[in-house]
């Protein structure tokens, strides 16, 4: 570990140093490719110490340095949170393909000094899909069955919910913040240490069968191009010119439309349902936010199909009165543990808070939440009900509650949901701020690549399962439905001066939500700063066993929590923090931000 920090701080110096890199004429972007544009981001994968960044004016964070040093450029150049995050999104799109890109979706919650608004660019069901599109012969599929293919493709919502936050905050013309990605693609990036491994896992096996990825990320004997091997991308740079030029238009009518639509529904083995008419009729939303207090905070974010604040907002409920402040971590050998008794505290909120997200939990548009709104699962007396199930012993497995007097007749929802997502967190100069999480799901998507970008498979993401008994589950596939998401872009606030604290987020999956619970706990309660909070060891649970982090667990953390009866997973636990948090300096306002150190992100400021 101590190699890999010796290894990586010389290359933030750089990065840094970068930043004084001039801005274009009159504020215009004038990007330029960093030197370290052909240099893989990291020394090696796994777990790499970051010391966290600091800040006066702005900062961006990021889950590569190419995509971070992009942003960065637009802020220099006089753009807002908006533009930067646009910006960022494009090259994410080329050097973290296995995570986001334009065949995906995203949540973006924005502040803009006064109110929050939120874009929903989640993806949705094409228009012919019923709640049996993953059933087969009476009985589901198997997951990877289902993801692999054109079936598990859902209409992309990223380029229109960000034509729709620039619409109202951008401040650079549209056309230039695809400069970043439009040069690198053309002139090349080296492929990562963390690109290889997803590589070197089983997507090896069947991006083989896309003849475009195979191509691009493969060699001849069908194993993946080595680290350090130059990958450019000209038609990701063609698509990119003529949206940066024509809108999303681009995309989502004419000729990359028609290619999207052949691809998914001529797929050898698993065809899907996509139609053009699908494409052409997405409409990103503008939702309001789903805000609740925690002490003296208030957070907002993504209110349904997102499920994550909705259960973060529950998990921090459940602990508002339970002194979290006086559990504060322990030091072990590799660093800050957290205390025993608050991981039992907090999984035991978690257990409550996923029985009711699998539950009540869908697209609002097609499943309203018990009550209307979040309102009767956030409520105080109903979470203090909730709360008297939290003992001295674990409960092991949840049951949902009874938010509203009446019975809701829906079913468990078990549809898993994989990690391969991607989060942006900025602040702009400007008063701006911005929390997105932006995703493909699983890991290279449905494994189709379009010209030059990767497919999502977010239908997976719906329960395979329509109906138990008869009874419907809430997240069943429907035509034009929003599948649920874990994803929770975050922004917390003061409540006393509504001052913006901190934007924060966290690929992973369903264990999102957790990933994300730790930094807020982290910060709020125990006081760490946003780096050191990220750094902590992942903990939670899904409504199953306890989950630790390998590697980062003591024996003295896992027979606490077995003595309390719980059932504990030691596993692996890549999330990928990303967040930025006021800081304060002889009266003088700042930022200082934090990269997960099981990623390759980075934060730059000035």
């Amino acid at each position: 570990m101590n190699l890999r920090r010796h290894l990586l701080l010389p290359l933030v110096a750089a990065l840094l140093g970068a930043c004084a890199a001039p801005s274009g004429p009159g504020g215009a972007l004038d990007y330029r490719v960093p030197d370290f544009a052909q240099r893989a981001p990291e020394a090696a994968s796994g777990y790499t110490e970051k010391p966290g960044w600091s800040s006066s004016k702005f900062m961006v964070a990021a889950a590569n340095p190419l995509a971070t040093d992009a942003g960065f450029q637009v802020l220099k150049a006089g753009g807002s949170a908006v533009d930067a995050a646009i910006a960022v999104q494009m090259v994410l799109g080329l050097v973290e393909p296995q995570s986001s890109g334009i065949g995906g979706g995203l949540f973006l919650v924005h502040f803009d000094g006064k109110a929050v608004k939120t874009y929903d660019g989640r993806e949705t069901a094409p228009a012919a899909a019923t709640p049996d599109l993953f059933m087969k012969d009476g009985k589901p599929m198997g997951f990877m069955e289902g993801v692999v293919g054109g079936r598990s493709v859902g209409t992309p919502g990223t380029l229109r919910a960000l034509e729709l936050a620039h619409q109202q905050y951008g401040k650079l013309p549209w056309k230039a913040l695809f400069q970043p990605a439009i040069k690198l693609a053309e002139g090349g990036f080296q492929i990562s240490p963390r690109l290889f491994a997803q590589l070197k896992d089983d997507a090896s096996k069947t991006l083989r069968n896309d003849a475009a990825a195979a191509a691009y990320f493969l060699q001849a004997d069908g194993t993946p191009k080595p680290i350090g091997t130059v990958l450019r991308n000209p038609e990701y740079a063609a698509v990119l010119r003529d949206v940066a030029e024509r809108g999303p238009v681009a995309f989502y009518e004419g000729a990359v439309a028609k290619d999207i639509v052949a691809k998914v529904r001529s797929h050898p083995t698993n065809a899907g349902l996509l139609s053009e008419a699908d494409l052409a009729g997405y409409r990103a939303k503008e939702r309001a936010p789903l805000c609740f207090d925690y002490k003296q905070w208030r957070l907002c974010g993504m209110p349904p199909p997102s499920s994550g604040p909705l259960a973060l907002g529950q998990i921090m409920g459940l602990m508002a009165t339970r002194n979290l402040e006086m559990l504060t971590p322990v030091k072990q050998s590799f660093g800050w543990e957290p205390n025993p008794e608050a991981v039992h505290l907090i999984t035991e909120a978690d257990r409550l808070a996923y029985a009711d997200r699998g539950r009540f939990v869908a697209d609002p548009d097609f499943v309203p939440l018990p009550g209307g709104n979040a309102n009767a699962l956030l409520n105080p007396q109903y979470l203090w009900e909730r709360g008297r199930l939290i003992t001295d012993r674990s409960m092991g497995k949840a049951q949902p509650g009874a938010p509203v007097p009446q019975p809701v007749a829906l079913a468990n929802d078990r549809s898993p949901e994989l990690p391969s997502t991607s989060h942006i967190s900025v602040v702009d100069g400007f008063g701006n701020a911005i929390a997105m999480t932006t995703t493909i799901e699983n890991v290279f998507g449905s494994q189709i690549m379009v010209r030059g970008f990767m497919l999502n498979n977010e239908l997976t993401d719906f329960s395979f399962t329509p109906s138990e008994n008869g009874v419907p589950v809430a997240n069943r596939v429907e035509g034009g439905k929003r599948p649920r998401s874990s994803m929770s872009p975050i922004l917390v606030f003061n409540r006393d001066d509504g001052k913006l604290v901190m934007s924060v987020g966290s690929p992973g999956g369903s264990a999102i939500i957790n990933y994300t619970a730790k930094v807020l706990f982290g910060t709020l309660d125990w006081k760490l700063n946003v780096q050191e909070a990220i750094s902590l060891p992942n903990f939670g649970s899904r409504n199953g066993p306890t989950e630790l982090e390998d590697g980062r667990a003591s024996q003295a953390l896992v027979d606490a929590l077995k003595a309390k009866g719980h059932e504990v997973k030691v596993m692996t636990q890549t999330s990928g923090l990303q967040g930025i948090q006021r800081t304060s300096k002889d009266g003088q306002a700042g930022w200082f931000g934090g990269a997960d150190p099981r990623r390759e992100g980075i934060v730059m400021g000035e």
